[in-house]
């Protein structure tokens, strides 16, 4: 990997572990966010979209890697790229998607946030293990 590569994948793992922690232990205020969100239509779909593209936009464009555990990343990132293009042209289909969102489901944030940490902890072993040179 590139070290513009490894940089962005460090940039993956600080978003992953801020935003886990977050979601971990805040899943209401994330909840009223998105409803906060969905009450503005599909102007609040926009700023998903633009939260979504954003972060898959800079993995697709400096972490292009196919193979082993980076490649987790990447596939992220075009996740990411297709979902703020899908709110940004079909907004209703984003509209629907966060209207899922309530307060009484709000501990799926926790939820959320657990997977973000697990992948934030994925990258960075990953990371550790190609910086002393473990396992090829």
């Amino acid at each position: 990997m590139t070290s513009l590569e490894t940089s962005i994948q460090v940039l993956a793992i600080v978003q992953f572990t801020v935003i886990g922690l977050s979601h971990l232990f805040q899943p209401r205020p994330w909840a009223e966010f998105f409803i906060r969100l969905r009450e503005q239509g599909t102007t609040g779909v926009f700023a998903v979209a633009f939260m979504s593209l954003w972060f898959g936009s800079i993995v697709v464009a400096f972490h292009n890697v196919w193979t082993g555990i980076p490649m987790v990343l990447t596939i992220i990132g075009w996740a990411q790229v297709i979902k703020g293009l899908t709110y940004f042209c079909f907004p209703e289909y984003g509209l629907k998607r966060i209207s899922y969102v309530d307060r009484e489901r709000a501990y799926l944030y926790s939820i959320a946030g657990v997977v973000a940490l697990g992948l934030a902890g994925l990258l960075a072993f990953d990371l550790w293990r190609r910086t002393l040179g473990v396992g090829g």
